[in-house]
């Protein structure tokens, strides 16, 4: 509309030059051409739109809508066109919704949808649903995908580890639903979880009894591990004198036996030989000073 304007005024202005300067007005004839210049540029600056960063242009021609979306900077467009700029940047989504669980028992839900819009169809958003895309799609089908995921899940779910593979489920099946739409989902964070009075007790009470149970099989399997180590360490001293019993014999020790009394023999030191009783006995050397 600016365009055709501005079209407008300079062709006016220009009106008004021609006729200023056949009545050699120079003043009025000064003012016109400075308006069709300013008009001119108007004119011009339409064929030229910038898309700020993080967002996407599509393009309307009197109802018609362009395949082509227009990226962040400056682009070349149709004057007569309307560009309608979309935020494609990530935005938060916040709901607190009572939900029902597997036993059928309310939970109330804090969670945030993290979203964007797609560039590659932007059009097609603009096309089917409008710029309101959020409020028509995004939200219903959000609520829609946590009320049936959660009845899958037991409350008990809900204030566990569990809660991951809930946010997870939602992300999938939300993306399933809005995903071809133009829609790309990013995270469904689970941000509060609030259970029926006396369900909260009784689960951290289950939990508490599964912990101490888990500690009990540690401390049994710790001490079934250290009873095997003792069992295979004895195992090896029973082996060990085993050997040693099987290896010593009578001989050896005599042998070895008169290899000591021969060292004391031959050694410089003063000593007392007693002699040994029977006739396998050895003398007994007690060594004195030099």
């Amino acid at each position: 509309m600016l365009f055709i304007i501005a079209l407008f005024g300079s062709l006016a202005a220009f009106f008004v030059y021609q006729n200023a300067k056949k009545r050699y007005n120079r003043t009025e004839a000064t003012f016109s051409l400075a308006g069709f210049v300013i008009a001119i540029i108007i004119a011009l600056l339409q064929c030229f739109t910038m898309i700020p960063a993080g967002h996407v242009g599509v393009i309307d021609f009197f109802g018609k809508v362009s395949d082509q979306t227009l990226y962040p900077g400056i682009n070349l467009v149709n004057p007569l066109a309307n560009v309608i700029k979309f935020d494609a940047r990530t935005q938060e989504l916040k709901e607190e919704m009572v939900v029902p669980s597997k036993e059928g028992l309310s939970v109330q839900l804090e969670i945030s949808l993290l979203f964007s819009l797609s560039f590659e169809n932007a059009n097609k958003i603009y096309k089917t649903v409008g710029e309101d895309y959020t409020a028509k799609i995004v939200v219903p089908q959000f609520r829609s995908v946590v009320r049936g995921v959660t009845a899958k899940y037991e409350a008990r779910a809900l204030y566990t580890a569990e809660r991951e593979k809930l946010a997870r489920e939602i992300e999938q099946d939300l993306t399933a639903l809005i995903g071809p739409r133009g829609v790309t989902v990013e995270a469904a964070a689970l941000r509060k979880i609030t259970l029926p009075e006396g369900l909260t007790a009784s689960i951290e009470e289950k939990l508490k009894a599964e912990q101490e149970s888990q500690r009990m099989q540690f401390v049994l399997e710790k001490e079934r591990l250290e009873a095997e180590r003792k069992k295979i360490e004895a195992q090896g001293i029973s082996d060990f004198q085993k050997i040693v019993s099987q290896g010593i014999s009578e001989q050896l020790l005599k042998w070895k036996g008169i290899e000591a009394t021969e060292k004391l023999a031959n050694s410089s030191n003063s000593k007392i030989v007693v002699i040994g009783s029977g006739k396998e006995g050895l003398p007994i050397i007690l060594g004195g000073d030099r």
